[in-house]
């Protein structure tokens, strides 16, 4: 029943800015993780950032440019994207990992295109 569906992907050069959006519907049970994923052409999935209701995680590569953010009235999360470089290009994806009654279950978006120009 839980669906993730990204926005906010584009085109933007070296320096610029974009804010990722996840929207969630459904109802996710258990304790979970949030968090935002990216894939590079030629590169294996990595993991960009992570939140839970008390703390957050980045990936050494996006520390102090990325901020992920939750909005649960509007049952969405966030990605702020400043300074970019063009390593940062690649599909963006939402993930929201979860375990409830000894299972675990992972939730993925479509994922969103971001390009980086040099």
């Amino acid at each position: 029943q839980v669906q993730l569906a990204e926005s906010g992907g584009g085109l933007v050069q070296v320096g610029g800015s974009l804010r990722l959006s996840c929207a969630v519907s459904g109802s996710i049970f258990g304790i979970y993780v949030m968090g935002w994923y990216r894939q590079a052409p030629g590169k294996q999935r990595e993991s960009v950032a992570t939140i839970t209701s008390g703390s957050t995680n980045y990936a050494d590569s996006v520390k102090g440019r990325f901020t992920i953010s939750r909005d649960n009235a509007k049952d969405t999360v966030y990605l702020q994207m400043n300074t970019l470089k063009p390593e940062d290009t690649g599909t963006y994806y939402c993930n929201v990992d979860s375990t409830y009654i000894g299972k675990k279950l992972s939730y993925w978006g479509q994922g969103t295109q971001v390009t980086v120009s040099s």
